[in-house]
């Protein structure tokens, strides 16, 4: 499925039934698209080049609880998965020596505009030990690896555009929706960051971002698009339901769901 921004979808990433038999009665390449859709559940997963370490970023089901929680704050807000991370502060040589992971889809959303960027945010699973290991901060980012097109910097053709959210209001249970365009901050790494003077020691809100990426020259394109952690503290938590305007990628057990979002 392509995740172009502002069209609104439907259509699962879940391979169906009647496309398994179709799979299986013809021969299909690799990396072709299944049952004609432009897109797969194939496209999501780790980043290798941008992972350092021995992090873990794996679809599971669950987390349910934790213990003496109730109610829907128990239980993934999509399905009955979700995407567990876990990331260790003091695991390699490299200075700093932490580790860092990277889960995204580098396929589908590669050449959308980023200031066609209206809705993004996502769930998480926050504990108290991740708290305590680096404060409320310590969570989990959205990242958009983008060429920001800045006519202030021409030959600056890479950047990565991540979100800092806000404390989860609660801890050892699943979060309610965190609004990455009204909380939270963001900011861009390399010469792009320094530019638009949106830094990760500056960060800006999502609004004064977009609003610093235009600023005349050819419009910003998404490269890529999911969620990371690192290089920083230790953390192991879960995060479901990233939403990236109208739709919602739903981490399931079995591969990444694509919903419309309500």
């Amino acid at each position: 499925m392509k995740a172009r921004f502002g069209v609104r979808t439907t259509t699962a990433l879940a391979v169906t039934a009647v496309a398994a038999i179709v799979v299986s009665a013809v021969p299909v390449p690799a990396t072709a698209d299944v049952a004609g859709q432009p897109g797969s559940p194939d496209h999501w997963g780790v980043v290798t080049r941008d992972t350092i370490g021995s992090p873990v970023a794996a679809l599971r089901t669950g987390p349910f609880g934790s213990f003496g929680v109730p109610g829907a704050a128990a239980r993934p807000p999509y399905g009955r998965g979700s995407l567990a991370i876990a990331v260790a502060d003091r695991a390699t040589s490299l200075d700093p020596p932490s580790e860092a992971v990277h889960f995204g889809d580098e396929t589908d959303f590669y050449g959308d505009p980023v200031l066609r960027l209206r809705q993004v945010g996502f769930h998480v699973f926050q504990t108290g030990e991740n708290v305590s290991y680096g404060g409320t901060g310590n969570m989990p980012n959205i990242r958009f690896e983008i060429d920001p097109n800045l006519a202030s910097a021409p030959a600056t053709t890479y950047s990565s555009m991540v979100w800092n959210p806000p404390p989860s209001p609660v801890v050892d249970q699943w979060s309610p929706y965190l609004d990455a365009t009204r909380t939270g901050t963001w900011y861009l790494t390399g010469s792009a960051g320094a530019t638009t003077r949106c830094t990760a020691a500056r960060p800006c809100g999502f609004r004064s971002l977009l609003t610093a990426l235009d600023d005349g020259g050819a419009r910003p394109v998404v490269f890529t698009a999911g969620v990371s952690k690192g290089r920083d503290y230790l953390w192991n938590g879960a995060v479901d339901g990233l939403r990236i305007n109208d739709v919602v990628y739903d981490f399931e057990a079995d591969g990444v769901r694509a919903r419309p979002a309500v």
